[in-house]
């Protein structure tokens, strides 16, 4: 397994978030952002692809996060990657139950985007721990 986080997959619709969270995450934390604005595109594209964490947004226009986050988990590539979820619906309830399917995190919208590397960092860490 590779211990250094290199390759994000990040689903998001809003272009300007996308553009916010590539910019931080490619020059902060030197990562390589694949981006879609569709769960049917990420669904669709993923088997090609090779990503180490995915980035979830919550609200997107053909699926909620939630179900992307289940199709991606039937998928026997991606069954142990981890994923955070990316939202704005901060609600404590809402937090339970994006824990509840078993994502490493949540990151709140609006987020410092000074952090945003470090926090990755921080999951990532968190989940290498939970793997050994």
């Amino acid at each position: 397994m590779d211990t250094e986080l290199k390759r994000i997959l990040y689903v998001e619709d809003d272009p300007s978030m996308q553009k916010l969270v590539n910019l931080v995450l490619e020059t902060g934390g030197h990562y390589q952002i694949t981006t879609y604005k569709t769960a049917k595109e990420a669904l669709n594209q993923l088997p090609q692809i090779d990503v180490q964490m995915i980035l979830l947004d919550v609200m997107l226009p053909d699926m909620d996060g939630i179900q992307l986050y289940n199709h991606i988990r039937e998928m026997n590539t991606y069954q142990s990657t981890p994923i955070a979820f990316v939202t704005a619906k901060v609600e404590k309830h809402e937090i339970e139950t994006y824990q509840k399917t078993g994502a490493i995190g949540v990151i709140v919208k609006p987020f410092v985007p000074t952090e945003l590397t470090k926090t990755i960092r921080e999951l990532w860490n968190t989940h290498l721990k939970s793997t050994h």
